[in-house]
């Protein structure tokens, strides 16, 4: 590896910071210690900045020769509703908030990140430091951008980074093209007509209507989308009735869908709706179709992936620089910003989980469990790797 020597000397302040960010948790739109902490160091550090983007968004800017040309780099900042297991020195103070999925890593990177420009201005142009809330199910990304994000600070590209357990430590992982999917949930409500369990006949099943709806939805995947545009069409809840003896007025389906594309998502929602209305209007009950497009898919723009591959081959060696990684069903809001800039965004190998000190849970060290932690190893990493991405990008004349 060829890591900046400057970052490796911050790199105990870095995980001070790192460590303090975990154990201080917010939820999204609640991150208003985070973005203290961020804007406080952003400005020991002689960073102008601009808060409130976003709820409790912080923009850094550096900028540095005469170059017009700007990119941002983004790092997510809220943690999730969990309850951490481990017991180490730095888990979660606040009972039911946990950083589970690392986002107190990512703040820290990009600090270590803004420190060495701060200092080290090796590149002509604007360099902007997106610190986003609400990564989490609240669309911060969407939010910073509908106030503004794009119009007070113009960039010709955005970059975004995440850990990824189960990708060795310190090794990239990127794709061009789709890298994650949408992510959408549907609610639909069946109304039929209650009536005595003993009785059947005299009213309508909801639940067995459900049952035939849930059936039929499989074949959209199955005999309707190309087979090669992946797709998951997962029911995850199934709602009806009260008593062992009584058929129920309604019930109804939950779940998710996924895809790689708004056009397969487009085919897959309208669809649902057609086959949820025409079974229930064949057994006389009626739907109430509810669909809602939370992040769209997350696609890599080519030049800037090739500036990216470039970028963490000069850090980490071309050997540990995966360039077919199998896109994830994952999905993330950095979408909303590669959907109105050209962009990439990369995975960086978070390990196995052997990087954990004693007093961590029982589980394995993946995102979303009760049981991870950010690998603090990969610090100075993902910091050299933004440095370069700017270095590259903005080259000085």
């Amino acid at each position: 590896m060829k890591l900046m020597e400057p970052i490796l000397a911050f790199q105990a302040e870095l995980q001070e910071i790192r460590r303090d960010l975990h154990a201080h948790p917010e939820l999204c739109y609640e991150e208003q210690r985070t973005a203290d902490v961020v804007a406080a160091r952003l400005t020991e550090w002689g960073i102008p900045i601009v808060r409130g983007l976003g709820v409790t968004g912080v923009v850094g800017i550096i900028k540095n020769g005469s170059s017009p040309r700007a990119i941002g780099l983004r790092a997510d900042m809220d943690a999730l509703p969990m309850q951490e297991t481990n017991a180490f020195a730095h888990a979660s103070r606040h009972p039911g908030k946990m950083h589970a999925c690392g986002h107190d890593g990512h703040t820290a990177m990009l600090l270590g990140a803004a420190h060495h420009l701060a200092r080290h201005r090796h590149f002509d142009g604007t360099v902007y430091l997106i610190f986003q809330p609400a990564e989490e199910g609240g669309g911060g990304a969407r939010r910073m951008m509908e106030d503004g994000l794009f119009t007070q600070f113009p960039m010709d590209a955005v970059y975004g980074m995440h850990n990824w357990p189960g990708v060795p430590e310190g090794h990239f992982a990127v794709v061009e093209g789709p890298m994650m999917a949408s992510s959408n949930e549907f609610r639909v409500l069946v109304r039929g007509k209650g009536c005595h369990a003993a009785q059947p006949h005299r009213g309508i099943d909801p639940v067995m209507i459900a049952v035939q709806i849930a059936q039929a939805w499989q074949t959209i995947v199955s005999r309707e989308k190309n087979p090669l545009d992946a797709a998951v069409l997962s029911i995850t809840q199934i709602h009806a009735g009260s008593a062992t003896n009584v058929i129920p007025d309604e019930a109804e389906l939950v779940g998710t869908v996924r895809t790689f594309s708004t056009g397969v998502l487009d085919l897959i929602q309208r669809r649902m709706e057609e086959i949820a209305t025409g079974i229930a209007g064949s057994f006389a009950a009626s739907v109430e179709f509810n669909f809602k497009r939370n992040y769209p898919p997350l696609v890599n723009h080519a030049q800037q992936t090739a500036f990216a591959i470039d970028a963490m081959r000069a850090v980490v060696g071309a050997e540990r620089v995966d360039t077919a990684v199998e896109p994830t069903m994952g999905a993330e809001d950095f979408a909303f910003m590669l959907e109105e800039k050209p962009g990439c965004y990369v995975f960086l190998g978070n390990g196995e989980g052997a990087h954990r000190a004693s007093g961590h849970g029982l589980g394995p060290c993946q995102l979303h469990n009760t049981s991870y932690d950010f690998n603090d190893k990969l610090l100075p990493i993902g910091a050299s790797y933004w440095v370069k991405l700017v270095e590259m990008s903005l080259p000085e004349a």
